[in-house]
């Protein structure tokens, strides 16, 4: 077999695996999609194609069932997550990256121990804190339970993305008269952009989709994020559940994360290969 043969197959391996992998990804999608459009018993018939479309499963998902309330909620906690996140990761990492001290490595080493605790371990110490604090039923109870989990993640990507930056610009920041705020602020920030936008994403992903503690922590229907929600929708039995209205509450649901993935995609990739390659 010549070059060009081999070549033109490992192409065609190549291409087939990135198309079954798409239709293992998007299919799943596609499907829900489809679900959310039909209706009566057409929503338990196997179709792959959509002839009539009925919008009332997104209505009544959006204003009947409360899920719009819920997007609302869903926004303010995983968008105040992510700028407490990054506003204490970036400062924190500074100091773990760029400040030598006794103990740094073990509180690296600490950081990234903790980073891989299970919600359910800590269920009951994190319910104990939010009633002490008077936070129950609220939603700074998910802000605080949501940033307590993402922060080792996103301080152990930044630190190590912060240590691979030359000395060089901190030196000339300070012979320049900057104060350390003014470093982190208007130094190393704007370099950092790439790892910024990652971490503040997975750490927006993270809180839009969990569902223990918005479980645990809120009992108001008013103040429930877009999982609880959805996993409330009652029906009388099995097959009386409003499987269409669930399809279009998951697809709204899903849409704002793929639209960020895709705006936002090339620098996720080169925020986390940055991460991994320099540190």
């Amino acid at each position: 077999m010549s070059n060009a043969q081999r070549q033109r197959w490992h192409k065609i391996v190549l291409y087939s695996g990135a198309l079954l992998a798409c239709v293992f990804c998007v299919f799943p999608f596609y499907y829900a999609m489809l679900t959310s459009l039909r209706s009566g018993q057409a929503l338990f018939q196997v179709h792959y194609w959509l002839s009539d479309f009925h919008w009332s499963n997104y209505v009544t998902a959006l204003l009947d069932n409360g899920i719009a309330r819920s997007l609302l909620n869903s926004f303010a906690v995983a968008t105040l997550t992510v700028g407490i996140c990054l506003l204490v990761s970036i400062t924190a990492a500074f100091a773990l990256a760029r400040i030598s001290f006794r103990g740094r490595k073990f509180l690296l080493f600490t950081i990234l121990c903790v980073s891989m605790f299970p919600q359910v371990a800590v269920l009951s110490g994190m319910f104990e804190l939010v009633r002490f604090l008077g936070l129950y039923d609220s939603l700074g109870a998910l802000v605080l339970s949501y940033t307590t989990f993402s922060l080792p993640f996103t301080v152990w990507v930044l630190t190590t993305f912060m240590r691979s930056m030359p000395v060089e610009l901190e030196e000339a920041a300070i012979v320049d008269g900057a104060s350390t705020w003014v470093i982190i602020s208007r130094v190393f920030a704007p370099i950092m952009g790439p790892a910024l936008v990652t971490t503040g994403l997975l750490a927006f992903i993270g809180a839009w989709n969990e569902f223990m503690f918005a479980l645990t922590f809120i009992i108001s229907s008013g103040k429930r994020t877009v999982p609880v929600a959805i996993g409330m929708f009652q029906g009388t039995s099995q097959y009386e559940l409003p499987w269409g209205s669930i399809m279009a509450a998951s697809v709204v649901v899903t849409l704002p994360i793929i639209i960020l993935v895709l705006i936002f995609q090339k620098r996720i990739v080169s925020g986390l290969t940055s991460g991994a390659v320099k540190g």
